[in-house]
């Protein structure tokens, strides 16, 4: 059986993942649904109650009722590589690949009903306050006024974009950003604005969660630190041991949201807590892999390796969690 791997041409962190399976032996077909159509082909047919089907890239081709599990990584928007890019064509694409591979029953990571609901970063606070982590008061708003009456009760605060879109990329990256109390808040009438309390935090946490496997990096911050991802103080990740109640918090938090894979991140501050900022349910774990020798990417290909178990749930519904 086979692992179909979702993704573009240049991701590194997936790189990892393929050399592992290969190792192990495990079949892997990797593609980008941008080049469907196109580079990439499908064909799918519904008789007696069920799919029948296989995709192809290049000399690859997958059956998908051979299907292990499928990682959607960094997938690219269906027919994005077509010579005439078209909404159209786009959309027809997406739900022919995603609606017949939903059919599957095969266990993804993640599933993408699961995936569109986990990244909503507003949902994602009520869910972390839900499962047990500490999170910093949040405000989400287009009303000036309601904004500096925030600022007047918290002082110090931080903006972030809603959309958590990653510096990667641009030009919709905005770097979290210190804000003084007294600033003029009149510009989030234009646009819905996040508004956070900083916390003043000693180092920068990245747990990684793989199944019911939980790996978590520690390092160290520069106390006039905002966003880690935009600067370099010279610090390095290095292993951290997880509290017990933070474990406890993840697993729940998992749960709830169905993800097999998640990127906590945290702002750990001078009394020890670990303050919950976001989990990237598609995050990036090779640099911590580099810096601290955790086997993340032997983690991943492990749980994806494993074979299905027999199907659960109503079709179209996301599959129960598995380790």
């Amino acid at each position: 059986m086979t692992v179909l791997i979702l993704t573009c041409a240049e991701d590194v962190t997936t790189d990892m993942v393929v050399s592992v399976l290969h190792d192990r032996g495990v079949p892997v077909v990797r593609l980008d649904p941008a080049d469907l159509p196109g580079q990439v082909s499908l064909s799918a047919e519904y008789a007696q109650g069920d799919f029948h089907g296989h995709l192809s890239t290049g000399d690859r081709v997958v059956s998908m009722t051979g299907l292990r599990s499928i990682w959607v990584r960094r997938p690219g928007r269906p027919a994005a590589h077509t010579t005439h890019l078209s909404e159209w064509l786009t959309a027809e694409s997406e739900h022919a690949l995603y609606g017949t591979l939903h059919s599957t029953g095969t266990r993804w990571m993640n599933h993408p009903v699961a995936a569109e609901q986990a990244r909503r970063k507003p949902w994602q606070l009520r869910v972390a306050h839900h499962s047990g982590f500490a999170v910093p008061p949040t405000l989400i708003t287009t009303f000036p006024q309601i904004a500096r009456d925030f600022a007047a009760r918290y002082r110090d605060l931080v903006v972030k974009s809603v959309s958590g879109a990653h510096p990667d990329d641009p030009p919709m990256a905005l770097p979290t950003t210190r804000v003084d109390p007294d600033a003029d808040f009149a510009g989030v009438a234009a646009g819905p604005t996040l508004l956070q309390q900083r916390i003043p935090k000693r180092a920068d946490i990245r747990l990684t969660c793989v199944g019911d496997e939980l790996s978590a990096a520690r390092k160290l911050s520069d106390p006039k630190e905002v966003d880690g991802r935009f600067t370099d103080n010279g610090a390095l990740w290095s292993p951290a041991r997880i509290p017990d109640r933070i474990v406890g918090a993840v697993h729940a938090y998992m749960s709830l949201t169905q993800l097999a894979y998640g990127a906590f991140d945290f702002a750990e501050d001078d009394d020890g807590t670990w303050w919950f900022l976001e989990c990237n349910q598609g995050g990036q774990f090779g640099f911590i892999e580099l810096e601290t020798g955790q086997p993340l990417a032997e983690t991943v290909a492990a749980w994806l390796a494993n074979r299905p178990a027999p199907r659960q749930g109503q079709p179209g519904s996301p599959p129960r969690r598995r380790g």
